[in-house]
């Protein structure tokens, strides 16, 4: 019996070290870490790659790969990665779709209910030593309301059936794409047409990928329709957002607060952001969707699993090239 084939793995982007452990652990690897300074050279002898959002992968990246078989992608998205050029290169590209659904879930309700009772804004009158009058800090309770869910995949499915089984709100949901059985397990109303949601929507929570169809999704128009006192939370992709008329809609108050943990430019900065955090109905946090300890080890874990799998010939999910 021969030799299993040596095969060099570029870590490109920070993993949790239970994921570096793995791949180091394999004897016919070789790893290179992100802080390796041979990192740059990938391009050279690179078989795999391991990736998440940070690093970006042209078709250029990929002409000049002669050795590149396959990249796998940490999480949904994969608009960092050039999926045309990859084709046309031959590189298989593969993504784990479903594990960071629960971490993203929760932290989609986190920020609902962090902007709808008001914690930030309490907590830094707290922390400054103001007096709170809780007459004049009257929050919003999002026990009964309607979450209009924008993107019926797996994620928007997750954070359903939460809304539903801890507050009893109504469910509206909108995707063109979605097949027709799409959440016959779930008690909700689904529209054909976003503003038909959009109008009675007290949160509209978006879990949708950015392609051409969702980019601006959520412009001038759709505020317009929106209720005043409506929460729009992105956990999904900041391009899916106009951003220049979501800070219009916040600063005229045509919509009651927005909740990002996705932005057009990341990491924000105050430099780029800071018109949108003089507004105590905006809550940011960077990215952080699929960061829990738990989820980061599981989801490394299958990153590595499903890379070495491509590279010995087995099959292998969330294949999207």
């Amino acid at each position: 019996m021969g030799s299993m084939p040596e095969f060099t793995i570029y870590i490109l982007d920070p993993f949790h070290p239970d994921a570096v452990a793995l791949v180091q652990s394999i004897p016919y690897v070789r790893a290179i870490l992100p802080d390796d300074p041979h990192k740059a050279n990938w391009h050279a002898d690179a078989d795999g790659i391991m990736v998440r959002s940070d690093s970006r992968l042209t078709e250029a990246d990929f002409a000049k790969a002669s050795c590149l078989r396959a990249v796998v992608k940490q999480g949904v998205g994969v608009d960092n990665i050039d999926l045309e050029g990859a084709k046309k290169h031959g590189i298989a590209i593969h993504n784990t779709p479903a594990l960071n659904s629960e971490s993203v879930a929760e932290l989609s309700m986190a920020l609902t209910l962090t902007l709808s009772r008001r914690v930030g804004e309490i907590d830094r009158a707290v922390r400054s030593g103001q007096t709170v009058i809780r007459s004049q800090v009257l929050s919003t309770s999002m026990f009964r309301k309607t979450v209009g869910v924008v993107g019926m995949g797996n994620i928007g499915k997750i954070i359903a059936q939460k809304w539903i089984g801890a507050f009893g709100c109504q469910i509206i949901a909108y995707d063109p794409y979605a097949a027709p059985s799409a959440w016959n397990d779930i008690q909700h109303t689904r529209v054909e047409a976003l503003d038909d949601l959009l109008k009675v929507a007290d949160v509209v929570t978006l879990h949708v990928p950015l392609v051409d169809s969702t980019r601006g999704l959520i412009g001038a128009h759709e505020f317009g329709v929106m209720k005043k006192t409506a929460i729009l939370v992105n956990c999904s992709r900041g391009g899916v957002v106009d951003e220049k008329t979501l800070l219009v809609a916040i600063e005229k108050k045509q919509i009651g607060g927005a909740a990002l943990d996705v932005m057009e430019i990341e990491p924000p900065t105050l430099s780029v952001y800071g018109e949108f955090l003089k507004h105590e109905n905006v809550i940011m946090t960077p990215h952080i969707g699929g960061s829990t300890k738990e989820n980061q080890s599981r989801s490394g874990m299958a990153v590595a699993e499903t890379l070495m799998d491509v590279l010995e010939g087995r099959e292998a999910g969330g294949k999207l090239v």
